[in-house]
């Protein structure tokens, strides 16, 4: 299968034929192509839930406006020590995650957070609300070396329904930060689909649209794509387009080969059997021991979870199970350089 220049057309029809034989042929491919381009590696990564506080109304999201959970926003100190608690486990690529809150969680208050952690991980990215390219940039000289933003759903009607209120509901300027997030020359971009929202083929179509636009422009940048499906949470809410394990599995496959050099990420909203079982199909990145709620390392508390996990094992668990089938798990294999200094 030559998979150099898959056209958009190409992506269709391999999306298109979902036969056995067909997606046996794609896996072999997504295999051999993940190989090549990424040897037997696995790279492990945590994150780091700072605040469930939100303005926005979406409602797929345990943490909306309009939940009832227990909301709470981390101090600098507790942060850090939910920092310290994961690294102690092993951990050094490091995602900093929060609701959209722009008072709660400001600019000023993430590059406290990134200042004051930087020295003890190899690699910190945000999965916060957007910014201009002035914000990335004041976070790349706090220490911020990457950035996370999933579009969500790539349908714009979709987008809408599930965006009723707060400033997410704007599709336009979510697609925009994560280019400014590129403008500001951040090292690590990260983009995903949150599957169960629209049909997973068009949305594959979407998500490889956009990745390649941004591999285009901001060829500097690393780029990781992320498939998550929508799983329980406070929210009540149900998946209303079902995407099966078939359907994952296909996708998965897809996007390697359409984007033989993304870094493709697997969350621990799967269960840990098929995490294991996907894990030739094209994955390189993995997060493992992971809790979705602010506190949640350095302490019991009973603050909302974004989503309810399905992989539940800890780093050093993952990490054996990796070795195991013939991985190498990566715990760091980035060394950060303050540009600030450096300039």
């Amino acid at each position: 299968m030559n998979t150099s220049q898959l056209t958009i057309c190409d992506i269709e029809r391999l999306l298109c034929n979902d036969s056995e034989q067909h997606l046996e042929r794609l896996a072999q491919a997504a295999h051999q192509l993940t190989v090549q381009r990424f040897g037997r590696t696995i790279k492990l990564y945590a994150p780091v839930y700072l605040s469930n506080e939100c303005i926005n109304g979406c409602l797929y999201c345990g943490f909306n406006a309009n939940s009832t959970i227990t909301r709470k926003t981390l101090s600098v100190d507790e942060a850090i020590a939910e920092v310290v608690a994961i690294t102690e486990k092993g951990h050094r690529h490091i995602l900093l995650v929060a609701g959209e809150h722009p008072t709660k969680v400001s600019l000023d208050y993430l590059c406290k957070i990134a200042s004051s952690v930087r020295e003890r991980v190899s690699a910190l990215s945000i999965e916060v609300q957007p910014f201009d390219e002035m914000g990335y940039r004041q976070l790349i000289d706090a220490g911020v070396d990457g950035v996370t933003l999933y579009q969500e759903t790539y349908n714009k009607n979709v987008y809408k329904t599930m965006h009723p209120t707060g400033q997410k509901s704007v599709y336009g300027a979510r697609l925009e930060a994560i280019d400014s997030a590129g403008c500001a020359a951040t090292t690590f971009l990260g983009i995903g689909a949150l599957l169960g929202l629209s049909d997973w083929r068009k949305e594959t179509l979407a998500l490889i649209s956009h990745a390649r636009e941004l591999l285009k422009k901001h060829w500097r940048s690393h780029l990781t794509v992320s498939v998550p499906r929508i799983r329980d949470c406070a929210s009540g809410f149900n998946m209303p387009s079902t995407v099966t394990d078939r359907d994952l599995a296909h996708m998965i496959c897809v996007l390697r080969l359409a984007l033989p050099d993304c870094g493709i990420i697997l969350s621990t909203r799967e269960p840990a059997e098929l995490r294991n079982k996907f894990l030739p199909l094209g994955i390189t990145q993995m997060s493992a021991g992971s809790v979705t709620s602010p506190g949640g390392y350095s302490n019991s508390n009973d603050t909302g979870e974004q989503f309810h996990l399905e992989d539940n094992r800890s780093p050093d668990t993952v990490a054996y199970m990796l070795k195991q089938a013939g991985y190498d798990p990566i715990w760091k294999d980035w060394e950060y350089c303050n540009r600030k200094e450096n300039r």
